[in-house]
């Protein structure tokens, strides 16, 4: 296989022949150093080697190029290699010019010219771009081949599986040539799906989730039996503690039942997270802060179902679905929330097929000329709403409230307002959802009167139902599931019953010692993305405190 290719482009044949120079210096035994002069010649040198099967590892490029800058040349260069890692150089610090390379095309590093010495400003920046390449890799899109119908509950389950864990697949359905030559080229039947090939050849039926997990590369599988740090859930709150836990030297490992980035990781935007003026998707934040974390040495265990968590002596014992267990000195409890269930015949039943719950963004191609129905009004729906109106001929939010305003900001709602194919149904409810194999029409209720519309589409963001059903009675949960913590654990100043330490409870503890509690999950919480990145962080803080009193 030849070599991976570092490729740079700068309109300055002085500089571009200076930047090469000093990449062959350094990696020319193990990488191709290719340059170009122009953006548009970058772009055709990339297409060549996409053609080829060569894999790019990093690309550095200008950031003022004329006919075509550098931040329009990568957003375009990450449509043929996307995990390509990606650097803006410039000639003075242009402020402006990082914060679009942020946003716009997730740029990984922002390289001020000139960079003499290079072993200080040049080469460490490229070390940690191929590095990070190394781990993400490069992985074609048809190595992995799933089979399914599109209205396959399953089928869509897995898709979404696939998506949220950033593992390129190939989808074939059930319905198509391709589709039956593969499931008869696996011995397998149309009854048998969702049918995944592995790019060993290997087939699976009706994968569980773990079996998915394991076949295409994602860690099931604890590498000790004994850690600091256990982290309950993948979502900002989760990955927060993660972050600071593994960076500050703790055994850190992070248990996600289906995929990092929770309900955060599926918002097609979110525009009012700190030091994104131009916002970002949940995805990118989410897909980065992983990436932080097992740069730091966290484990991330994916597609593991946690069953119990208890006490034994100074061990904190966290218990898995299929009988085995993992012990820590501390756990951050950073499961989140759920959308609760839409409560209408027909709802559950043609759940996948058309009715699904969040943003479920691998639908987005089939909402293509059709009129999309989305319950809720809170942020999550509203973001969805402007997701979707990108695809959909028509978006409509369905509101039980009297209005936006209580329940979602307001920079959302204006931006709303300035869709026109998004409309607004206040005092309006589902009652009823219709059709055979898939959702075909929707009833109505707004203001006692009801009406039947036609959709195959309906989403649903409401409530927050806390995943804590698993917790035993000795974590202390409010009426509505969500645990206690802290000064919310004091009766009349006395600990909770059971309390065995003299000391009270901390800000984020639990009435486990040892056990905190982060994000959504916490009672009392702000749910947003911010606060619970900070709630992560904050645990980690009393973990050590914590643990220096052991």
């Amino acid at each position: 296989m030849s070599q991976p290719i570092l490729l740079t482009v700068d309109d300055d044949p002085a500089v571009s022949r200076s930047v090469a120079r000093d990449l062959r210096r350094r990696y020319g035994k193990d990488y191709r150093i290719i340059r170009a002069d122009s953006g548009a010649d970058a772009l055709e040198a990339l297409r060549e080697i996409k053609l080829r099967g060569d894999a790019v590892a990093a690309i550095l490029a200008d950031y003022r190029m004329p006919q075509m800058d550098g931040i329009v040349f990568l957003e375009k260069a990450m449509d043929l290699f996307p995990n390509a890692r990606r650097a803006l150089l410039t000639a003075y610090a242009d402020t402006d010019a990082a914060i679009q390379a942020i946003n716009v095309v997730d740029v990984d590093h922002y390289l001020l010219k000139p960079w003499d010495p290079p072993e200080e400003k040049l080469y460490p920046v490229v070390d940690a771009l191929v590095e990070t390449w190394r781990a993400v890799g490069e992985r074609p899109v048809d190595e992995i081949k799933l089979i399914g119908h599109r209205y396959s509950s399953p089928s869509f389950h897995l898709r979404d599986f696939l998506a949220r864990n950033a593992v390129p697949y190939r989808w074939y359905s059930v319905d198509d040539d391709e589709g039956r030559r593969i499931l008869e080229a696996a011995d397998a039947a149309p009854q048998d799906i969702p049918v995944l090939v592995t790019p060993d050849g290997t087939v699976l039926r009706q994968p569980s989730g773990p079996e998915l997990a394991d076949a295409v590369g994602l860690s099931t599988r604890p590498a000790q039996e004994f850690y600091d740090l256990i982290v309950i859930g993948g979502g900002p709150a989760g990955l927060g503690a993660a972050v600071y836990g593994a960076s500050e030297g703790l055994r850190t490992v992070i248990v996600e039942r289906k995929a990092t980035g929770g309900q955060a990781g599926t918002s097609s935007r979110i525009e009012n997270y700190l030091g994104f003026p131009d916002g970002v998707s949940g995805a990118q934040l989410t897909d980065r802060a992983r990436r932080q974390a097992l740069k730091f040495g966290a484990e991330v265990l994916t597609a593991r179902d946690v069953v119990g968590l208890e006490a034994r002596g100074s061990a904190r014992v966290v218990m898995f679905g299929d009988g085995t267990e993992i012990s820590a000195h501390s756990v951050v409890l950073a499961s989140g929330v759920t959308y609760r269930a839409l409560e209408a015949p027909g709802v559950a039943e043609l759940a996948g097929r058309g009715v699904y719950y969040g943003s479920a963004a691998t639908e987005a191609p089939e909402c293509k000329g059709e009129h999309v129905y989305i319950v809720g009004g809170a942020n999550s729906a509203g973001q969805a709403a402007v997701f979707f109106s990108k695809h959909a001929a028509d978006v409509t939010i369905l509101v039980r409230g009297q209005s936006l305003e209580a329940s979602m900001s307001h920079y959302l709602i204006e931006q709303i307002a300035g869709i026109p194919n998004i409309h607004v149904r206040t005092r309006t409810t589902v009652v009823e959802a219709h059709g055979d194999d898939h959702l075909e029409r929707l009833t109505l209720c707004e203001n006692g009167a009801t009406e039947t519309v036609p959709t195959g589409h309906l989403f649903i963001f409401i409530g927050a139902a806390p995943r804590t059903d698993w917790l035993g009675t000795e974590i202390q949960r409010d009426d509505h599931g969500f645990v206690r913590t802290g000064p919310d654990l004091l009766t009349e100043g006395s600990p909770p019953p059971g309390w065995p330490l003299d000391r009270d409870p901390h800000y984020l503890e639990s009435s486990i010692p040892g056990v905190f509690v982060a994000g959504d999950v916490r009672a009392a919480s702000v749910k947003r993305v911010a606060s619970a990145v900070g709630e992560g962080a904050m645990a980690v803080t009393l973990v050590h405190r914590y643990l220096e009193e052991q």
